[in-house]
């Protein structure tokens, strides 16, 4: 029979062990799935998830690749706190969808995402929009509406 100093030795090492493989598994898939390159601003990263690739090839292939990246139009401009909120938000949840396999063939942009595009676009052509925030009923319509292929045309 083991003493209670033991026991309580036995404990202390098992905890250390469950929480050095819970860090030590973070930082494997954290370097494996380059993560450090999700904190820059490169489009080449969006295409380190193969279904991102369609996308990546179809912004190199649009009207925007030469004055945007993918941050420019899918985070947020107000600042860098909302900003890496979002690519976090983003982050966790593509990670997720992309690891489990749970996301639709056709990547649909979310509601909050889409607000923030729109902003985007309202703020790099603020010269020439700023007379046509256009409304249906008390609704802002979305940039998006119209223009669905401007960033990268859809699949």
């Amino acid at each position: 029979m083991l003493s209670r100093i033991s026991k309580k030795n036995l404990l202390v090492a098992a905890g250390v062990f469950v929480v050095g493989s819970l860090i030590g598994v973070g930082l494997f898939t954290f370097v494996y799935a380059k993560g450090i390159s999700y904190l820059g601003n490169d489009p080449a990263t969006c295409a380190n998830c193969h279904v991102m690739e369609g996308h990546y090839d179809a912004w190199l292939a649009g009207s925007h690749a030469n004055v945007a990246t993918c941050n420019d139009c899918h985070a947020p401009h107000d600042n860098i706190v909302s900003k890496y909120y979002v690519k976090a938000d983003n982050g966790f949840w593509h990670g997720l969808k992309f690891t489990t396999g749970q996301y639709p063939e056709n990547i649909e942009i979310r509601d909050s995402n889409r607000a923030v595009t729109n902003e985007a676009c309202l703020y790099c052509h603020s010269e020439f929009t700023s007379d046509m925030r256009m409304t249906a009923g008390s609704d802002q319509i979305s940039c998006t509406r119209c223009h669905s292929d401007v960033g990268h045309r859809k699949r």
